[in-house]
């Protein structure tokens, strides 16, 4: 909860256990009364995070605080989910690879072959998982499975186009993010460059955002647009977004 001293308690025991913090952000929300901090920081003593986490519990209760520490050293574990469209994916692996994209890819699950091999050539394992409407949650199961085999903290649909069962999207809640080709809440479901071709719009986007079991409603993580014209086609609209996708998809992660 919003309140006075926060930051100030914060950095002052950051500074006493000798770490020196490199980057901080906070934002107080008026409309709900939450404050929020996120604060990165290095321990210049040699003070373990264990000590430093374990120290910290008498000002997390001291403002009811609901907190988490994370090891920036320690990367983390994440599944890939793609279907027929590769944009997404090969740009993720491209990041990966040169290092500009800070995680582990554990594993890239599918319900085609088309990328089998690109993957493969990464030395990621592949999980090969078709869907239909008949098997579906035989193959959600085969995905969960992959999914806690791997340790993975992470789902992320680089265009999995499969909508995801409710129980699914419960069960691994905040840990699931889609790229949608379109600038939500605007186009949803299917086909959002036709239907915004057909409006005749100026401007096409994609957002990444949580899955949540209410199609495309999950909460926005990153946006991006790119402005089109009336001279362009539908194609063409499909042409300029899945660049724009694959950049935002990136930025969300």
């Amino acid at each position: 909860p919003s309140t006075r001293g926060i930051i100030a308690a914060i950095s002052t025991y950051l500074a006493a256990k000798g770490c020196n913090i490199t980057d901080s952000a906070q934002f107080d929300d008026l409309g709900t009364g939450q404050f929020f901090m996120r604060v990165v920081f290095a321990s210049e003593q040699g003070i373990g995070l264990d000590e430093i986490e374990r120290d910290f519990a008498e000002i997390a209760e001291r403002f009811a605080m609901q907190r988490q520490f994370h090891d920036m050293a320690q990367r983390m574990k994440v599944v890939l989910m793609v279907s027929r469209f590769g944009h997404c994916l090969n740009d993720l692996l491209y990041r990966w690879r040169i290092g500009a994209l800070p995680i582990d890819i554990v594993a890239v699950i599918s319900n085609h072959l088309d990328y089998q091999k690109v993957v493969v050539n990464h030395d990621i394992p592949f999980h090969h998982v078709p869907v239909t409407a008949a098997n579906k949650p035989v193959a959600e199961a085969r995905i969960l499975e992959i999914v806690e085999a791997s340790g993975a903290e992470l789902i992320v649909l680089a265009r999995y186009m499969q909508v995801l069962s409710d129980a699914m999207c419960t069960r691994m809640s905040g840990r699931i993010i889609n790229i949608h080709h379109s600038f939500l809440p605007s186009f949803k479901g299917a086909n959002p460059y036709k239907q915004a071709f057909e409006r005749g719009v100026k401007l096409i986007g994609a957002t990444a955002h949580y899955v949540t079991a209410d199609l495309d409603e999950g909460p926005i993580i990153e946006q991006d647009v790119a402005r089109v014209t009336h001279a362009q086609s539908a194609a063409d609209y499909v042409s300029i977004g899945r660049d724009v996708e694959a950049q935002v998809l990136a930025r969300g992660i």
